[in-house]
């Protein structure tokens, strides 16, 4: 029985083609700026953001850490939503490698920052108070169930920031999920802030890597901390050839993705003992809970459900998240219906 793995859209494997793009590929050595594939992807990513200049980096987690070291000084401090990935996923990175200050404010149920939370958390001139410098906003928002940040939002924000003398950084990690879901090129929802980072192995499918996009200064700054803290590689236009192919194949398919998991959560929903307190999905995110009722909690019902070959996340003690992808088929959806309804019943 072939196993079906809704945890994150992160296990995807590379495709054929990707495969066959990395054996093939050109390289060089990216930190002389020699290799030629990477260089090609940076390009690409910054035009596909609307922005200067990309730069490859090993994760996500690696770009949002170089903006905002790139953006802040040591006791500055960052305005960013409590559910944000970079405060609840990315190992304090800020504040133990950079020094920098998380203000948290609360992530509404659609993923947005209150503009009222955001302008009474901006500090006053006061030798007393570190210095707001940076505002992160993410989109797609994980935590809050995929939801999809506006164009006018993102501007309004940025509006906010940048009369304030302040930056805006976008983890926009699904940012190619957002663009699908609002039928708008991702440089319309990236062009009010001054960078992004978006991910090339979650549902685009290539196995390593994210990319970090700004203004030309920003990337040499960024390259430079990007080099300090350990993440120069070499030949890595082997990696940079998936990249190349995840942007130009890989993000005209994403609305499948969503529709599959329409799909599935309009198919969980009928079912007795699962209940939808975020909502249907808009992206490719579903988050089912357990009606309060239910006599088992999210990890026995997902130990159950491995047992039927369905890998799932628990990110609650009632409640799942489940992430269609590329490897994801209308046999998997069906599956997986079919094993939630046998173990509910």
């Amino acid at each position: 029985m072939s196993v079906i793995d809704l945890r994150s859209d992160t296990v995807t494997h590379p495709t054929p083609e990707m495969r066959e793009a990395m054996a093939q590929a050109d390289v060089g050595d990216d930190v002389y700026g020699e290799d030629p594939t990477v260089n090609r992807l940076e390009a690409l990513a910054a035009q596909k953001m609307g922005m200067q200049g990309g730069l490859f980096v090993a994760s996500g987690t690696m770009g949002n850490l170089i903006a905002v070291l790139a953006h802040c000084e040591r006791g500055d401090e960052v305005i960013m939503g409590n559910l944000g990935h970079t405060f609840l996923f990315e190992g304090g990175g800020i504040s133990a490698l950079g020094g920098i200050f998380a203000n948290t404010q609360i992530n509404q149920p659609n993923g947005t920052l209150l503009l009222e939370d955001i302008r009474s958390a901006i500090r006053a001139d006061d030798i007393h108070h570190p210095i707001s410098r940076l505002v992160i906003l993410e989109n797609t928002h994980n935590r809050c169930g995929g939801v999809v940040l506006s164009e006018k939002y993102t501007r309004d924000v940025a509006d906010l920031a940048h009369e304030r003398g302040m930056k805006v950084h976008l983890d926009g990690a699904r940012i190619f999920n957002a663009a699908a879901a609002l039928n708008v090129p991702a440089s319309r929802l990236t062009a009010p802030v001054d960078s992004v980072t978006f991910c090339l192995s979650k549902g685009l499918c290539a196995p390593v890597g994210s990319v970090l996009c700004g203004s030309k200064e920003f990337i040499q700054k960024a390259r430079r901390l990007r080099k300090m803290l350990g993440g120069g590689m070499r030949q890595a236009g082997i990696l940079a050839a998936a990249g190349i192919i995840a942007i130009q194949k890989m993000t005209d398919r994403l609305v499948e993705d969503h529709a599959r998991a329409k799909w599935l959560a309009e198919g969980l929903a009928r079912l007795p003992g699962i209940v939808f307190e975020m909502g249907m999905p808009q992206t490719n995110m579903v988050f089912p809970s357990l009606a309060p009722d239910f006599p088992l909690t999210a990890t026995d019902m997902a130990n159950r459900l491995q047992k039927w070959g369905v890998r799932l996340g628990v990110v609650a003690p009632r409640r799942f998240r489940l992430v269609t992808h590329y490897w994801i088929d209308d046999v998997a959806v069906a599956r997986t219906i079919e094993a939630f309804k046998a173990n509910l019943i």
